[in-house]
Parts: structure tokens; sequence; C-alpha cells
């Protein structure tokens, strides 16, 4: 379900749902299943509740739309579920208010992975800047697909 301040993409992962966890509240997970190719790498420990906070550090040149350098952003936890659910905000030089998170919901052959991009909270500057969505519906699939891909290499180790 998409609309037009948020993006839904759903995928089953034949997995379960702590092994998918496991991925996306590690900092390193998070660069791991990039598809933009901006998350370089990520400094801090895996969050265990809202209110957590790590760091991504990151160069937006592989997007090619604004020349912001390498950056750091400070990933701060919203919602933070075991093995069920985790959102997150970032903090730092692009302090906008947009969300991402994943829910996870076991179902016969795995489990849901429901990943959303949510920009309907941003400032009204920000909105007339007409940047959103900074990531494409497209680039959110692809992330879900590099998590199966991840998750199932993790599997077989």
């Amino acid at each position: 379900m998409s609309t037009a301040e948020r993006i839904e993409i759903q995928r089953v992962i034949a997995a379960p749902p702590e092994a998918i966890f496991e991925i996306i509240s590690d900092p390193e997970g998070h660069v791991t299943i990039d598809s933009t190719g901006m998350l370089m790498s990520a400094t801090g420990s895996a969050p265990t509740a809202a209110g957590d906070t790590f760091v991504i550090h990151m160069d937006r040149e592989s997007l090619g739309d604004f020349d912001l350098g390498k950056y750091d952003v400070t990933v701060v936890i919203l919602t933070f579920e075991q093995d069920r659910e985790i959102s997150w905000t970032i903090d730092g030089k692009l302090k906008i208010g947009h969300t991402y998170g994943y829910r996870l919901e076991p179902v016969d052959g795995g489990t849901l992975v429901t990943s959303f991009y949510d920009w309907s909270n941003i400032s009204e500057e920000w909105k007339q800047a007409a940047i959103f969505p900074v990531i494409s519906e497209l680039a959110v699939k692809a992330t879900l697909g590099i998590l199966d891909r991840t998750v199932q290499r993790n599997l077989r180790a």
C-alpha cells in the first residue's frame, strides 16, 4: 500500500522473524541491505529500545541529486518491539521528520515483512521543496530483496 506520503511494500521471506530482526535492528545491517548506495558504514550498537541511537555515515553521491558530500545522520529509534517491529527517524544535519521501519508477521512459509517509508510529518518547508519521496518505491522493493538474500545467506552459514 502506497499513498501520496507513504510507501509500504510487503514481501514474504522464508525465515523466522528473529533472523530478519537481527539484520534490520543492526546498524551494519542497515548498510548491508541499503539499495540506494547512500549508506556507507555505521557506528554504534544495535538498539534494544525506543530512544536508542546509532550513527550512519552517508554519501549521497550515488543518487546524484544533491551534492551534500559525506555526512552523518543519527538514527533515533521510535518503535522497538523485538522480532516484530522497528521504526526510526533521523537527526543531525538533515533533521526532516520522515520515518522508516519494518513490521514482521509470522506466516506459513516464513515471515511477512512490511517495509515502510513515511514523510507525512515533514514540515511545510520540506514539503514545498518537492524532493519527497527521497527513496523510490523501487528502492524500497529492492531493499527487501537484498534483505531476503542476506537472511538466506546468514541461515546457511
